[in-house]
């Protein structure tokens, strides 16, 4: 596998503060800052804004912003040297709940040099090494055990002397955990903290010995699959306490909230939010371990209102739904493991979701979906609200807005309600033809309604009089992705491919160049109405319908000859080039959204997690397309030399499908069953 690594990793909103790859079960880092041990912004579940879970300080003045850091996902490590001292460490998070700490100390000068343990974070109650908050907005307190394995809480190093040692702290929930019991999990590392090291390294080495090998003749994809890979497991979380029973991806492992200690202000992505949940889903299906991805989905279902509607979710709060295609999500996971079991016992849930979007979202005029608040299918600020206003210099005047049919909410419907269908046939369910009727329903509704024949593109609707909002947002294109339209109206998907549209140079912007108040930079008619980083779907590009459109495009390329296959490239590489620092793949860096022209990043979210990538590669550039009663391989022709997807899990059998100057090869449980001199459709049945 490709090694990720990132020499002095930092927010770029937050000068010199580093940022962190490992995770435990409940435990991450906002942020650290340059200093021996774990000094900045530590959390534990949600945002909780530990300043420190413990410090080595020396009696010397040292400039700790002069040291260098090398960031990687498993560990960072960070060095110091000056004429007095040098100074080395490395720092790692054990899937325990456990920060460790291994430093050395060289003392150069003629002086001796004194370290000392430090226990201090701020407005928790301390004794000794053993901290406790106060009981944050989320209702619970975090508690800390913290020692080194020196003698005492000083020691002198003398002149010319060297010392290495280990410092540790075991975090765990003091709601339900005692101060004895997170003390007794410390305790114990000490018996074995001399193969910490390598049990960190295991941990990050089984997770990816889950992922499918992916090597091909691009750096950029190489770099990229690791990364995607790193993102999932560092946004995985167990908390294990209150409204979660289940593990739950989180959106991100964001910085965005203020940073005063265990106060809840703020914008939180480490909570379930039900949009990205289908994402998330999507991705992490082509691992091995298809039982945390039952999880995510068993959180998603409990988190249910009265209606059956998803909603965001906290250890002690639901808040707002939003859009998704959570159902055809878990279809599509049931095409790679076939766990019908898993679909028997998500059935109820299932049909309440499908119940509650339509007497929510729904009318009985038609099948399509209504959103009244315009952030609700997480795109706030689409230009269509506000077309049958005029584009209002204030947005933020809800009198100027009109709920509206939207596009993604309906083509969401469709898809959930035909995953339903189908797995109401495969578990005789007799409820699978009603749903397959309504799903048909649903796309005639979206074609006969929101498509417009003169200027050939699907657009949302008035929701009293369906009246089209001539805006072509991103969306427009989501009804090629569900794969409902006709041939006659393949020209709509290609405004994706005009500079006067789409076509921007960083895919895609959220609406088209020609919108009066297209904005590329996020601002509303010049007004930065949410900030500088602020979430405004009037131009900025996101990844997560980036990945959307691209995959509209890359079914509808294998399905007409692969008469995209050339822009499909293009545009994968523009999206690609988003998870590195001004493209440079030695700085893995993806963020919520950029500047679709200029590329330039205008969030800084980092490691950011409401998109899927994998899925396209796995889809397009191996052409993986599995279905209820075959595998189709049929791969883009993207001009690549060579290719490798490797170990690819599928109902229990491990599928390798290659390309190169040997020619085209695919291999099931190790057996050729394939073998071409070019790149073909190939379906491989049972």
């Amino acid at each position: 596998m490709t090694e990720l690594k990132y020499e002095n990793r930092a927010l770029r909103t937050h000068t010199g503060k580093l940022l962190f790859g490992p995770v435990g079960r409940r435990m991450w880092v906002d942020y650290l800052d340059r200093k021996p041990g774990f000094c900045g912004r530590i959390d534990f579940i949600h945002k909780t804004n530990l300043t420190q879970l413990f410090e080595v300080k020396c009696d010397r003045e040292v400039d700790w912003e002069l040291a260098q850091s090398v960031w990687y996902p498993d560990r960072l490590t960070m060095e110091y040297e000056d004429e007095d001292l040098a100074f080395c460490e490395t720092k790692r998070i054990l899937m325990q709940d456990l920060a460790f700490s291994v430093q050395e100390w060289t003392n150069k000068s003629e002086e001796p040099l004194r370290l000392e343990f430090c226990v201090q974070p701020k407005g928790a109650m301390i004794d000794g090494g053993y901290f406790e908050t106060p009981v944050i907005s989320y209702d619970y307190k975090v508690g800390g055990a913290a020692e080194w394995n020196l003698p005492g809480d000083s020691f002198v190093l003398d002149p010319g002397a060297k010392v290495r040692f280990m410092a540790a702290c075991q975090l765990g929930n003091a709601s339900v955990e005692s101060r004895e019991e997170i003390q007794a999990k410390l305790d114990d590392f000490w018996t074995w903290a001399d193969q910490a090291e390598a049990k960190a390294d295991q941990e990050w080495t089984d997770f990816m010995a889950g992922v499918p090998e992916f090597e091909c003749s691009h750096p950029m994809l190489n770099k990229a699959w690791v990364y995607r890979w790193f993102i999932n497991k560092h946004c995985t979380s167990y908390p294990e306490y209150g409204n979660f029973k289940q593990a739950v991806m989180f959106e991100g492992r964001s910085h965005r909230m203020n940073k005063t200690p265990y106060v809840s202000s703020g914008w939180e992505f480490t909570k379930l939010i039900p949009l990205s949940t289908s994402l998330h889903v999507t991705d992490y299906r082509w691992h091995h371990d298809h039982e945390i991805v039952h999880d995510f989905l068993r959180s998603f279902f409990d988190s249910a209102d009265e209606n059956g509607i998803p909603r965001c979710t906290l250890t002690n709060d639901h808040t707002s739904s939003y859009a998704n295609y959570g159902l055809w999500a878990a279809y599509q996971l049931y095409l790679i493991d076939g766990d019908k079991a898993f679909l028997q016992e998500s059935l109820p849930a299932m049909k309440a979701y499908v119940a509650g979007h339509k007497k929510v979202y729904g009318e009985d005029v038609d099948e399509l979906q209504i959103e009244y608040t315009h952030s609700r299918t997480g795109k706030e600020y689409q230009p269509s609200y506000w077309y049958f206003h005029n584009y209002p210099i204030n947005p933020k005047d809800k009198t100027t807005y009109t709920p509206l049919k939207r596009v993604d909410r309906s083509v969401y419907h469709y898809l959930n309600v035909k995953g339903l269908a189908a797995i109401c046939r495969i578990l005789g369910d007799a409820d699978a033809a009603k749903y397959e009727a309504m799903a048909q329903t649903i796309a005639e509704d979206v074609n006969a309604k929101m498509w417009d024949e003169e200027t050939q593109f699907f657009y949302d609707l008035h929701y009293q009089t369906d009246e089209k909002a001539m805006v072509k947002n991103i969306v427009g294109v989501y009804p090629y992705w569900a794969e409902i339209t006709a041939n006659e109206q393949l020209s709509g998907l290609e405004y994706l491919m005009n500079p006067d549209h789409f076509d921007t140079g960083n895919a895609f912007p959220s609406v088209s160049k020609e919108n009066p108040v297209y904005s590329p930079d996020g601002g509303w008619q010049g007004n930065f109405i949410k900030g500088r980083n602020g979430c405004v779907w009037c131009g900025p590009s996101w990844p997560y319908t980036t990945a959307i459109a691209l995959s509209a495009l890359g079914q509808q390329s294998k399905l007409h000859e692969h008469q995209y296959d050339g822009d499909f490239w293009r545009f994968f590489r523009q999206y690609t080039n988003q998870h590195f620092r001004d493209g440079d793949i030695n700085r893995p860096y993806l963020v919520e959204h950029y500047n679709p022209e200029s590329g330039e990043r205008l969030s800084d979210e980092v490691d950011y997690n409401h998109s899927y990538w994998i899925d396209l590669v796995v889809s397009f550039v191996a052409g993986v397309d599995v279905k209820e009663d075959c595998i189709v391989v049929d791969p883009l022709h993207l001009g690549l030399k060579w290719f490798k997807l490797k170990n690819l899990d599928i109902r229990g059998h491990y599928y390798t499908i290659s390309w190169g100057k040997d020619g085209m090869k695919i291999y099931k449980d190790e057996e050729v069953v394939h073998e071409s001199n070019t790149l073909q459709k190939v379906v491989l049945l049972g």
